[in-house]
């Protein structure tokens, strides 16, 4: 089954994204259903490439205009890329422990309207990483763990595809990179996140509080990620959200992200 998705590949030593999308997602078929599939290339906290994606016109709108302008930051496998946690996951797997009552949860994954996820992580060299993500609606079910199994089969396969054909993404980004610093006239480039908390005034410490906070970290889950007491991070949060003169969770998600999205945006 897996070599009827490799017709594409004979004697093409170069594709498309949308040829090489579309093999991955021939090669998959017979082993898992799936609704729909995307492809990203994420690098370090740089705005994501959109690859390929079978999305209709107003699901594109949600995942991917709207991933892109920010939201990617909260996304868990996003997170697990920067800690380069490479293999197949399901999204329950690298979720933190209040990501599913979070605001991010919420008041944006929650409208995509998936049900589940599944995604391969993949190294491409050069602090590159792309995520190959299958996804199912509301109108099916979880994905198994059993089906995860019979995915583990094209491993391999996927991983071999998307590295040959996708190698030269980091010319994509650097091209992308050197036209957004010619638009800012040579201002110094920040990375999303970070120019959110250079504009709203937090500290180092404050930064890595609120960030795990919106990923859907607990209090607890905090504390034993950076090694501090219970207590300390809820004082931290009470402090950070007395300086941005907000009372909640929805609040800091919407200056957070305004933050982001009022910086110049990079060219595709």
């Amino acid at each position: 089954m897996l070599l009827e998705g490799l017709a594409g590949l004979v004697g093409r030593p170069e594709l498309t994204d949308r040829e090489v999308g579309a093999i991955v997602e021939a090669t998959v078929r017979p082993l898992l259903h799936f609704d729909r599939l995307v492809v990203f290339s994420f690098r370090r906290d740089e705005r994501p490439l959109h690859l390929f994606s079978t999305f209709s016109g107003d699901e594109r709108k949600i995942l991917v205009d709207l991933y892109q302008s920010g939201h990617y930051l909260l996304d868990p496998f996003y997170q697990a890329s920067r800690e380069r946690k490479w293999g197949l996951y399901r999204m329950q797997e690298l979720a933190p422990d209040r990501f599913y009552k979070s605001e991010y949860y919420r008041k944006y994954y929650a409208k995509t309207g998936l049900v589940g996820e599944v995604a391969f992580l993949i190294p491409a060299g050069n602090d590159i990483c792309v995520c190959v993500s299958f996804m199912r609606n509301d109108n099916s079910s979880q994905f198994r763990q059993h089906e995860l199994s019979r995915l583990k089969v094209a491993e391999a396969l996927i991983v071999r595809i998307v590295q040959w054909y996708w190698k030269g993404l980091d010319r994509l980004f650097d091209s992308r990179s050197e036209a957004g610093s010619r638009r800012r006239a040579g201002n110094r480039s920040l990375q999303a996140d970070d120019v959110a908390w250079t504009d709203l005034r937090l500290t180092h410490r404050e930064k890595e509080i609120i960030e795990l906070v919106l990923q859907g970290h607990s209090s607890e889950s905090i504390g034993l990620r950076l090694a501090i007491a219970t207590g300390t991070v809820k004082v931290h949060r009470r402090n950070i959200y007395r300086k941005l003169g907000i009372s909640s969770q929805t609040q800091l998600l919407s200056r957070y992200l305004s933050a982001i999205r009022s910086q110049p945006k990079p060219p595709e």
